[in-house]
């Protein structure tokens, strides 16, 4: 009978055999592919006064961040730019990579003036009280 084994794992070993232990895994679990492939992860919380979204922006300037409320939604976005040089014997390294991480929440009826955001830890927190009113006009919000 033939040995099934997932192509994934074939080609692991291979790829192991060829350029040394856990090439693949190495690979893959590069910062690139997880900052490229990801994006701002949110919790979201309500009480009786008002919403509390708690966003993850980390490795990315307080300056970087725009946070911004029009017509009931709630949009945060992040400039990243990064550059790496890297200077040793018999080479050299230059690597930039830059990109823009966007994340919009719908809320409704949100008092825009009492709006407040504060960054720390690379922890975005955005308290939205809740209002008796309508539909919002457009709103942006200052990060301390």
């Amino acid at each position: 009978m033939f040995d099934l084994v997932p192509f994934r794992k074939r080609h692991g070993d291979l790829m192991n055999s060829l350029f040394g232990k856990n090439f693949i895994e190495d690979f893959f679990n590069n910062d690139f592919f997880l900052s490229s492939t990801s994006g701002i992860r949110a919790d979201i919380k309500e009480n009786e006064k008002e919403y509390i979204v708690e966003a993850e922006v980390p490795g990315v300037e307080k300056e970087a961040i725009e946070v911004e409320l029009r017509d009931n939604y709630l949009t945060i976005s992040a400039n990243h730019n990064e550059e790496i040089n890297e200077e040793r014997e018999n080479y050299i390294r230059k690597e930039r990579r830059s990109g823009r991480i966007s994340r919009s929440f719908y809320v409704e009826n949100v008092k825009n003036e009492d709006v407040k955001a504060s960054y720390k830890n690379g922890i975005l927190t955005v308290v939205l009280p809740k209002s008796k009113e309508g539909k919002s006009r457009g709103y942006k919000i200052n990060i301390n």
